[in-house]
């Protein structure tokens, strides 16, 4: 059996020719699309903003116009806050930068495009955050600071509602869809206040009638939604806020 003998400094030399070849070879944007573009928009991200419940990210102007309508992650679906989601949010600059890095351009054109926005409206063009700078007293005071929330939910505000759209009667027409379901009411307000909101918002005519159910019980106009979150419990709510079912009917004649 013969064993051929290869000296040490050529193998070498050769692992790191292979090295360098391999280190070269450059990898497909495509592959990388799961991890740098918005499930909702599916393009590149901008403004980088993640979901801190699930880690899930997504454009800002994306997800917070999908807050509009649901209070849920668009990609698992967990709740993401009951009343106020983008509360649960925060910026990923990192994530952003890897974005710009990868995607050519990229940051150049949103900056242009930015500026063309404000000069169209003939509005002054914001600086960079990076552009700010704080004598270092004021920094560490703020840094020492207690955070405090940009908006306190009014204490008198104390009932979550989701209103559930089930449909129209036949010959019920002309009505605007309910844009924002999720609605945080005093408990003192009536089932009538409610029909009022709903009226108002999907522009209703004053022919037609809004009936509200909240479980199997259809409700009367002088229930209180406390009254109502009270007596129906747990067959009310659906992860802390009371469900409301609305249909839009024609009077009986």
């Amino acid at each position: 059996m013969e064993v051929s003998l290869v000296p040490f400094g050529s193998r070498r030399e050769e692992l790191e020719e292979k090295c360098d070849s391999e280190e070269e070879e450059a990898l497909p944007l495509t592959q990388f699309y799961p991890y740098i573009r918005c499930g909702l928009c599916c393009g590149f991200l901008i403004d980088a903003t993640t979901i801190i419940e699930c880690l899930h990210t997504f454009c800002k102007s994306c997800i917070v116009k999908h807050f509009f309508y649901s209070n849920r992650c668009p990609t698992c679906s967990v709740v993401v806050h009951q009343t106020q989601p983008h509360y649960n949010i925060r910026p990923d600059r990192q994530l952003q930068d890897i974005v710009y890095k990868m995607v050519p351009f990229l940051e150049d054109v949103e900056k242009e495009q930015m500026c063309q926005f404000y000069r169209e409206r003939h509005l002054e063009v914001p600086k960079p955050a990076s552009s700010f700078s704080s004598p270092p007293a004021v920094m560490k005071k703020r840094k020492d600071a207690p955070p405090q929330a940009v908006f306190t939910m009014p204490p008198e505000l104390d009932v979550s509602l989701l209103l559930e759209f089930v449909g129209a009667e036949e010959g019920v027409q002309r009505y605007k869809p309910l844009e924002r379901r999720f609605v945080r009411v005093s408990g003192e307000a009536t089932i009538r206040h409610v029909e009022l909101f709903i009226r108002k918002k999907m522009e209703l005519s004053p022919s037609c009638q809004v009936d509200v159910v909240c479980g199997d019980h259809l409700l009367d106009h002088f229930q209180s939604l406390r009254e109502i979150q009270c007596s129906l419990g747990g067959e009310a709510l659906q992860d802390g806020l009371l469900v409301l079912h609305f249909g839009l009917v024609l009077p009986v004649p």
